[in-house]
């Protein structure tokens, strides 16, 4: 019975992840995810990488262009950074998700920049839900120490 009751939770949960998208506005100018933000006071991308290299953490507000978003159900983005390596960024508490239309947008994300290194298994298991195949996730060895961005909101510029 025990079993049985953890194959439906675990069928109902996967459904919700389905259909999580549906329920997502689409990413257009204005339109805000999480708490509630705006872009005014924003760095860009290049002034939070030159705070972090004197400073172990960043907080406030940072204006970037999304290049990549999970495909599952939106529960993280990467922003792109002058050197073409981006910056991974969550959600605060997993509060809130990103549609699939925000790929390509400029965007402020008001939060915690920090400079992390992220274990082999967590970036294989966002190439996963990136939707990368398996060479790509195979190809995965070493850890990586980058710059994380946790966003409480998030605004869509242009």
């Amino acid at each position: 019975m025990r079993k049985i009751l953890c194959l439906i939770a675990a069928g109902v949960l996967s459904s919700a992840a389905l259909f999580a998208q549906d329920k997502i506005a689409p990413a257009k100018p204005g339109a805000s995810y999480g708490a509630p933000t705006s872009a005014g006071n924003a760095i860009k991308m290049p002034e939070l990488e030159t705070k972090l290299k004197t400073d172990s953490v960043y907080s406030g507000k940072v204006e970037g262009t999304v290049v990549e978003v999970c495909k599952k159900k939106g529960c993280f983005m990467k922003v792109t950074r002058a050197d073409g390596d981006p910056v991974m960024v969550r959600f605060k508490d997993y509060g809130f998700f990103m549609p699939q239309n925000i790929v390509g947008k400029t965007v402020v994300m008001s939060g915690v920049a920090s400079v992390k290194e992220t274990s082999v298994e967590r970036l294989k298991h966002y190439a996963e839900d990136a939707g990368k195949s398996k060479e790509e996730i195979g190809k995965i060895t070493e850890p990586k120490t980058d710059i994380v961005f946790m966003a409480d909101g998030v605004v869509v510029v242009k």
